[in-house]
Order: C-alpha cells, then sequence, then structure tokens
C-alpha cells in the first residue's frame, strides 16, 4: 500500500470513528430527552432517511436549521413541538456535521483552528470538570449534568462548526446576512401585528398567565414576538440593528445599503416595542465598539455626536411621553427603579450562599433536584435575572471567571481581525458589525438571562464565527463586488442610452 493509500485510510477511518461518535451523541440526546426506547427506535430510521437527502442538499439543511432555530419559541407556545425544544436544533447541527465529515468537497477543516475554537475548547473543557461537581451532595448524574452542558457548552461549539464550514464563499456570507435580516423584520412586523391587531389564543393564555406580572407593566405591555419574552426580543433586536446599521452605512452596493439601513430601523421600532430598558444600552456598547473598530474621526465624532442627542432625548427631556413605548424607554435612567432594587438584593442573597460554592451549584442542577432542607435549595430558588448570574449560580466564581475570559479572548482575536487585518472596506464594515452586535448581546446578558435562548446562540456566536473566516474570503468578496458595481453601471448607461434614443425619436 502507497503512502498516500495510507493516508487516506487513516483519514477515512477517523472520519468513522468521529462519526460514530456523532451518531451515539445523538442517540443519548434522545435518550435523556425523556423519549421512551420504542420511541427512539421508531425515530431514527426517520432520522437517517433525513440525513441521506440532506447530502443531496446540504445547504438546505442549514436553511432549515438557521429557520427552526428561530421559531422554537414560537412553534412551542403554539404548541407544535413534539419534541424537547433544543432537539431539533442539535439533530440539524449534527447532521450538517456529519455531512462536512463525510463529503468534504466544500468543507474547509482547515479554518476550524482559531481563537474562538481554542476559547470554546476551553470553556467546555471546564464544562466537563463541572461533571464532578457535588455541591449539593446530591451525588453525580451524567444525564443531569449533560443537559445542562449541551445548553451552556455545546450549543457554541456546534454554531461555531456550521457557520465557519458551510458559509466559506462570499454569496453564502451576503445570503446569511439577508436572511438574518428577512427574519428580524418578520419579527419586528410580529410585534406591530401583536400591538395592533392583537394576540394570537395562545399568546394571549401565556400573557395574562405566566407573563402577565413581567409583560404588563404600569398598564404598558411588554410585546415578545416570536421570541421566549420581550427581554430576549428586545435585546436581540437591539444587537442585530447595530449590525444591520453598521452593514448599511459601509456596503457600496446601493441596494443592500437601502435594504440593511431599513432593516435597521425596523428592528429599532422592535426593540421599543418590546420595552426592554437594557437594550438601549446594548445597542449603545455596539456603536461603542464600532468607533474604536472604524478607526475613522469623522464617524467617530458623527456617531457620538448622534448617541448623545439620543441620550439626551431620552435622560433629559419629555419629549414623546405619551409614547408607551417611549416612557417604558425612559425610565431606563432612572436610578430609583425598583425592578433594578430587587435584582441587587438577589444577587446579596446568592453571594452569602454561593461563597461556599466556589464551583457553583453544578451543572443542570435545578430547584427540584436540591433536597427542601439543603442549604443550597434557597440559591437555586433565588431567580438570577441575568445570564452571567446562571453562570455565577451553577459554575461558581471559578466558571464566571472562566466564561468572561473566554467571551473576551474570543470577542478580542475578532476584533483584532477587523482591525488589523482586513482591508476592504465593506468586509471589514460586516466584520466590524458582527463583533459590534456580538458585544450588545453580552451585555444585554449581563442584564437579562437571554444569551443562552433560542435563537441568539446560533445568531450571534455563529456570526462572530464568521468573522475568523473572513480573510479567506476578502480577495473573493472583493471581486464579487466588483462585478456587481460593473453590473450596475452598465445599466445605468444602458438606460441612459435609450432615454437618448427616446428623446431622438
Amino acid at each position: 500500500m502507497s503512502l498516500r493509500e495510507r493516508t487516506v485510510s487513516r483519514d477515512n477511518g477517523g472520519r468513522v470513528i468521529l462519526l460514530l461518535l456523532l451518531f451515539l451523541l445523538a442517540i443519548y440526546s434522545f435518550w435523556i430527552s425523556g423519549f421512551s426506547a420504542f420511541a427512539i427506535v421508531m425515530t431514527i430510521p426517520l432520522l437517517v432517511f433525513f440525513t441521506i437527502i440532506s447530502f443531496r442538499f446540504k445547504l438546505f439543511v442549514f436553511w432549515i436549521l438557521l429557520t427552526v432555530n428561530y421559531f422554537l419559541f414560537f412553534a412551542s407556545r403554539h404548541g407544535y413541538m413534539p419534541v424537547p425544544m433544543s432537539l431539533p436544533t442539535e439533530m440539524l447541527s449534527l447532521i450538517l456535521i456529519a455531512i462536512a465529515l463525510i463529503k468534504n468537497d466544500e468543507a474547509e477543516w482547515g479554518r476550524v483552528g482559531s481563537v474562538m475554537f481554542f476559547a470554546i475548547c476551553i470553556w467546555m473543557v471546564f464544562g466537563i470538570l463541572e461533571l464532578f461537581n457535588d455541591a449539593c451532595g446530591i451525588g453525580i448524574s451524567v444525564s443531569r449534568w449533560y443537559t445542562g452542558f449541551r445548553l451552556m457548552m455545546m450549543q457554541m461549539l456546534y454554531a461555531y462548526l456550521v457557520y465557519v464550514l458551510f458559509i466559506n464563499t462570499p454569496q453564502r456570507l451576503v445570503k446569511v446576512l439577508r436572511y438574518w435580516a428577512l427574519l428580524s423584520i418578520f419579527a419586528s412586523l410580529w410585534a406591530y401585528k401583536q400591538k395592533n391587531f392583537g394576540f394570537t389564543a395562545m399568546e394571549s393564555a401565556w400573557l395574562n398567565g405566566y407573563g402577565y406580572v413581567t409583560h404588563i407593566v404600569s398598564g404598558i405591555v411588554r410585546y415578545f414576538s416570536v421570541f421566549s419574552d420581550a427581554a430576549n426580543f428586545g435585546i436581540n433586536m437591539a444587537a442585530s440593528a447595530t449590525c444591520f446599521f453598521i452593514i448599511g452605512l459601509t456596503t457600496r452596493l446601493y441596494r443592500d445599503k437601502a435594504f440593511f439601513i431599513i432593516a435597521g430601523l425596523i428592528c429599532t421600532w422592535g426593540m421599543f416595542a418590546s420595552g426592554t430598558r437594557t437594550a438601549i444600552f446594548c445597542m449603545i456598547a455596539g456603536f461603542m465598539v464600532y468607533i474604536v473598530l472604524a478607526r475613522n474621526v469623522k464617524i467617530a465624532a458623527t456617531m457620538i455626536a448622534l448617541f448623545g442627542a439620543f441620550i439626551f432625548f431620552l435622560a433629559f427631556t419629555n419629549i414623546g411621553q405619551g409614547n408607551n413605548m417611549i416612557r417604558r424607554m425612559r425610565s431606563a435612567f432612572n436610578r430609583e427603579d425598583a425592578s433594578a432594587g430587587a435584582r441587587d438584593v438577589n444577587k446579596i442573597a446568592l453571594q452569602r450562599y454561593l461563597k461556599d460554592a466556589p464551583w457553583g451549584l453544578g451543572i443542570g442542577v435545578s430547584t427540584e433536584d436540591v433536597p427542601p432542607f439543603n442549604k443550597m435549595r434557597v440559591a437555586a430558588s433565588i431567580p438570577p435575572d441575568s445570564e452571567y448570574v446562571f453562570i455565577w449560580v451553577h459554575t461558581g466564581k471559578i466558571g464566571l471567571t472562566f466564561f468572561i475570559c473566554t467571551m473576551l479572548l474570543m470577542l478580542g482575536g475578532a476584533c483584532r481581525i477587523v482591525f488589523f487585518k482586513l482591508k476592504h472596506p465593506t468586509i471589514r464594515g460586516i466584520g466590524a458589525g458582527l463583533c459590534c452586535s456580538f458585544t450588545a448581546i453580552q451585555l444585554g446578558a449581563y442584564a437579562n438571562q437571554i444569551l443562552m435562548q433560542f435563537p441568539n446562540i446560533l445568531i450571534f456566536y455563529g456570526g462572530l464565527a464568521l468573522v475568523y473566516v473572513l480573510p479567506y474570503m476578502e480577495g473573493e468578496y472583493q471581486n464579487m463586488e466588483y462585478q456587481n458595481l460593473r453590473k450596475l453601471a452598465l445599466r445605468r448607461i444602458e438606460k441612459r442610452k435609450k432615454k437618448g434614443e427616446l428623446r431622438k425619436m
């Protein structure tokens, strides 16, 4: 056997082993999600059939993943989810990774290694160590740990791999950004529908039940669109709008410029409709990062002036006070806000209990898992209010430190690429927009428990992953943009010729 044949055989053997592990992982995910053995056996043939079809239409699976991921809460609220919510995105992600492993004619595995991949691996290694955390004295449970591990760690890995392996051309990059914008526009329009034409029966039931306390504040309804709640919706719209505005300002194609700026304006309306006050600061933080990444004094001055005027409008005037949405957002600048005080009280109480649990209560541990007379029961039952507090509760000071360091590492690596490596203005604008939206969603996670909620992980971590592959696309993107601009110029010339001929006639 030749050296080449041995190398191919070894590579194929590695892929088979990895595929077997992915298959076992899928089965285990089914098992711990509450499926009976019979249900698993009946479901596997459908999964295999869908996988076979997927090899012929692999990008179609990617678009299905984005769509399903975006509407999971909407489907669940309306009773269209016969399986646990995380299962569809996990299965679709595993299918896409399997496709990249077997039919790797387009997958660029050499692009996988990056600062972000390294940071995710560090976070996952810490998550594996958390398996042995028994701070509550209830014993180690692999199934309970794995449930939390999937949501807190593996979602990030799936999002990173799916985007890096499949969005590897400028054409696909543009399609992903446009599709994200279209999904965001639909979400804002659905909130508009809720505001002006009413809720569906299921939405009304949720609003008048579980969501009544948090979504009807002083007679003001906070609209939640297709998301889990208004906070998730508002912060997602703020982060999305930040990205769309930056892309719209930096692209050279007027059609894309108009499309993304309009998408940003519509998402900004959705942000206001949500009544999520944190969202304002998320958008401001995103644009502050762009001021640095833009390396342009004029842009910096313009941004500072615009947002200075925006903050002045909300904090120091009463203009528009009759509008419920503006009045709700203006209360974000109220230092005596009651909800902020309640959060501070919760954090003080958690500090008292978690000082004896530096590794946290354990990944996957819920209130029901801790016995009633266990002192950690109180810590498990206090509402975390934010994603960072949630991570602190379940992984302790050590875990929170790991999480913050890994987030800063992956964001810093992406910003370094935008600042130093990318030269083309449009591609730099895309990279900057994705970095700024990631910053915005992280700030939102500091104040609200939204980061691990659908659809945020796939959108924003996947978006940040794209920044790491932009240097590979820059030359192709420049050529594509040049061709598009050339076509537009030729069309204009033809139109002028036709107008000239008509005038002569």
